[in-house]
Parts: structure tokens; C-alpha cells; sequence
């Protein structure tokens, strides 16, 4: 498939994914962290009642 004469998906292979790895895994730990983190905030008596919390229970 050329455009214009040049072809533009010229596959070459480099690795990606292999190397990529350590941190792939590295960020799904720190997002479980973080979402753990919240939800026991968010539950927390501190921030139990705050009215930014989705879990609050509305007064009206």
C-alpha cells in the first residue's frame, strides 16, 4: 500500500510490550493502592458525612 510513494506502516520488530512490563504491572499496584486508599477514606468517620463523598447520606 503505498500513498504518494511512501509506504506508511513499515513494520519493524521492536519490542514493546516485554519491556514495558515491570511498569505496566508497577502502575496496576499503585492504582489498587490509591482505590483502596479511597474507599477507606470514604468511609471513614472523618469523611463520612462530608457532602462531596458519593457514598453520603443526603439530608433534606
Amino acid at each position: 500500500m503505498s500513498w504518494f510513494g511512501v509506504v506508511p506502516f513499515k513494520k519493524f520488530p521492536t519490542p514493546v510490550l516485554r519491556p514495558m512490563a515491570p511498569f505496566l504491572a508497577a502502575a496496576v499496584v499503585i492504582a489498587y493502592g490509591v482505590n483502596s486508599a479511597q474507599n477507606a477514606l470514604m468511609g471513614s468517620d472523618e469523611f463520612k458525612n462530608d457532602p462531596r463523598n458519593p457514598n453520603a447520606k443526603a439530608s433534606h
